[in-house]
C-alpha cells in the first residue's frame, strides 16, 4: 500500500523506508559514534553493521556485550520505524552465543515478526563477517504518536 507525501503523491513503501532510514541515521549520533552503518532497510527490516574496535573490548579482550546490544537495538529501531510511524522499544531480550573479537565486523539483521495495532515483535540476529552467530535479540515495539519524516 502506498502512502501519500505532503504533496499528495503516492510513495512506495520501499522508498518511504529508505527515506526514513536516511533521516533517522542523519540524526543518530549514538549509532554513528560507534561506527555503525545502515546497510539496508525495507518495510519492517533493517541491516546494520559495526566494526569491533579496541576500545569496545572488555577485560576478556572480547567485545563488550553492551556494544553488541547497542548494534542489535539500533537495527531494531530502524526496522520498527521503517513504516514512518514513530515507534519505540517497549522491552527486549538478548542471548549472547559467541564472542565478538577486535577487528570483527558485526552485522545485525532485524526482521519484523508481527505488527498488530500499536505493537510489534522483531527478531535481530547478530553475526560476524564469517557468518558465526554472535547474539540473538528479540524486541517488542510500541508505536507512539507522529511520523518520523
Amino acid at each position: 500500500m502506498n502512502k501519500l507525501n505532503d504533496a499528495g503523491v503516492a510513495v512506495a513503501p520501499q522508498a518511504l523506508a529508505e527515506a526514513v532510514g536516511s533521516a533517522m541515521y542523519a540524526r543518530d549520533p549514538a549509532s554513528q559514534s560507534l561506527g555503525m552503518t545502515l546497510d539496508a532497510i525495507a518495510p519492517g527490516q533493517a541491516r546494520m553493521s559495526m566494526p569491533v574496535r579496541a576500545d569496545m573490548l572488555n577485560g576478556h579482550q572480547t567485545c563488550h556485550g553492551g556494544f553488541i546490544f547497542a548494534l542489535a537495538d539500533s537495527a531494531f529501531a530502524f526496522a520498527c520505524n521503517s513504516h514512518n510511524l514513530v515507534t519505540v522499544g517497549a522491552g527486549c531480550t538478548i542471548d549472547y552465543l559467541s564472542p565478538g573479537r577486535e577487528g570483527d565486523v558485526l552485522t545485525a539483521i532485524a526482521a519484523e515478526q508481527t505488527l498488530t495495532g500499536k505493537t510489534g515483535i522483531y527478531d535481530v540476529t547478530v553475526r560476524n563477517q564469517d557468518g558465526r552467530t554472535i547474539a540473538l535479540f528479540r524486541g517488542k515495539s510500541h508505536r507512539i504518536s507522529g511520523e518520523v519524516i
